[in-house]
């Protein structure tokens, strides 16, 4: 009896120790779930932010895959920023612009596009877009030519966050001029590579009359792509400006921007651009040169020569050189830039995440470099430079002295460019004279800066 009470004042006293060890355990795993509760937010709204990045073909394809390389850039962001996913959609150059028309017209905009300021800054003056100065302090803004920044601002509001860039040019196919044996035609002995209209006229010809199979320049007239292009060549060829230095009205009617058209309708005449350029759109243009068929492009910049590569049917050396000028002066190069920027979808955690997808993809330590490379552009940042090899890179960094300040932010900008190319078609077509065509062009763009002004 005694015995058996002794187990059971045992047994009592075991299963005290047992509950005192439980309840214990109990409360330290409640603690440690309390503390892990501090280490990651116990809202799910952190993990909910998604977000849609819209994107033209910016960065050469990987291993020849559209919209491979930005699916990396995605999956190393969202490895630092678990909270954050990124939906990738590519654009094309031919349907993207009409694409991101409709989703602005029925409200389903993307939260990140990177593009060029042609359209961006358009939509920064209708107020579709987020500011993006928090961004940019002033060691960023210092940093950056005024005339770069001044692509990427309405007033005093940053919209595009600019990333590469590069003057936009002419390109030869020197290989050509190799075989010809005129390859002192070319200017390529100058440190600047400076030259004349002349200059270019005997270089045309010596193609026309030695290599009679290869269309001696380019031109195309049939839409508003590549407009940079027939702009920069037209204006160098005469001497002049597109707008007038504050915007306010048409300049390329002048008389030396008159001048730049009767050059190229007379070298149409001569045989020395390519038939039919009236119908030919810059992909046109740029495929008879990267066939090898047409020995100058007059659209190019070291961005483009990247681009372009995969695409070369040819081997052949393509080199870069700034338009002729009637004097053989400085030529005025209206600059590419790339850059990003946010929709604003009324929704202030999107707004963010976008934000930190910019800085990613432009500031981080690993991919920021990785990312311009891939571009095949150079910094919009002054102090970056020298991350390529060759001397068309260091060509192009010389040129970034030529750079002008272009059209595209100018007020109505978005319409005045339609009004653009007809002009062109009718010079060449000699359904107008150059003047009338250039005349009707500043009629029409000149009452659309003011329309844009006085909708402000």
């Amino acid at each position: 009896m005694q015995g058996s009470k002794r187990r059971f004042i045992l047994f009592i006293a075991i299963a005290f120790v047992v509950s005192m060890f439980l309840a214990a355990c109990s409360e330290d795993a409640g603690e440690k779930e309390k503390d892990d509760s501090t280490k990651v937010p116990a809202s799910s709204d952190a993990k909910s932010v998604e977000i849609t990045w819209w994107n033209f073909p910016n960065f050469q394809a990987l291993d020849g895959e559209v919209g491979k390389y930005e699916e990396g850039i995605i999956a190393a962001f969202q490895e630092k920023n678990p909270d954050i996913k990124v939906n990738l959609e590519m654009l094309t150059f031919e349907g993207g612009p009409e694409k991101l028309n409709v989703a602005i017209a029925t409200n389903t905009a993307p939260d990140v596009i990177y593009d060029a300021p042609g359209r961006i800054i358009d939509w920064g003056k209708k107020d579709l877009l987020a500011p993006l100065n928090d961004m940019m302090p002033e060691e960023v803004m210092s940093d950056i030519s005024p005339a770069l920044l001044k692509l990427s601002m309405v007033g005093e509001e940053v919209f595009m966050y600019p990333f590469n860039t590069g003057p936009f040019m002419m390109a030869v196919n020197k290989t050509l001029f190799e075989e010809i044996g005129e390859l002192d035609l070319l200017p390529l002995d100058r440190p600047d590579r400076t030259w004349t209209v002349e200059e270019y006229e005997k270089a045309l010809n010596a193609v026309k009359e030695k290599a009679p199979d290869i269309i001696p320049s380019g031109f195309y007239a049939k839409s508003v792509a590549g407009d940079q292009g027939t702009r920069g060549y037209i204006t160098n060829l005469g001497g002049s400006r597109f707008l007038n230095e504050d915007y306010s009205e048409v300049a390329i009617n002048s008389a030396a921007g008159v001048k730049g058209l009767e050059w190229v309708v007379q070298a149409s005449r001569d045989g020395l651009v390519a038939p039919g350029a009236a119908s030919l759109e810059a992909g046109d243009h740029n495929d008879l040169f990267l066939q090898g068929k047409m020995a100058f492009a007059i659209n190019y910049s070291a961005v483009l020569k990247s681009l372009f590569a995969p695409n070369k049917t040819e081997d052949f050396e393509d080199v870069l050189l700034p338009y002729p000028t009637p004097d053989g002066s400085d030529p005025k190069l209206e600059p590419f830039l790339g850059g990003l920027a946010v929709f604003n979808n009324e929704d202030d955690k999107k707004v963010e995440a976008s934000k930190k997808l910019i800085d990613f993809i432009v500031n981080d330590p690993e991919w920021g470099e990785k990312n311009l490379i891939q571009t095949g552009g150079l910094s919009a940042r002054n102090s970056v430079t020298g991350i390529y090899e060759g001397s068309e890179y260091d060509y192009s960094e010389l040129a970034r002295k030529f750079i002008t300040d272009p059209p595209t932010t100018a007020d109505g900008y978005a319409e005045i460019r339609t009004f653009w190319f007809p002009a062109l078609q009718e010079a060449i077509l000699e359904t107008k004279t150059p003047k009338e065509a250039l005349d009707e062009f500043a009629e029409k763009a000149n009452a659309t800066i003011e329309k844009a002004k006085s909708a402000k």
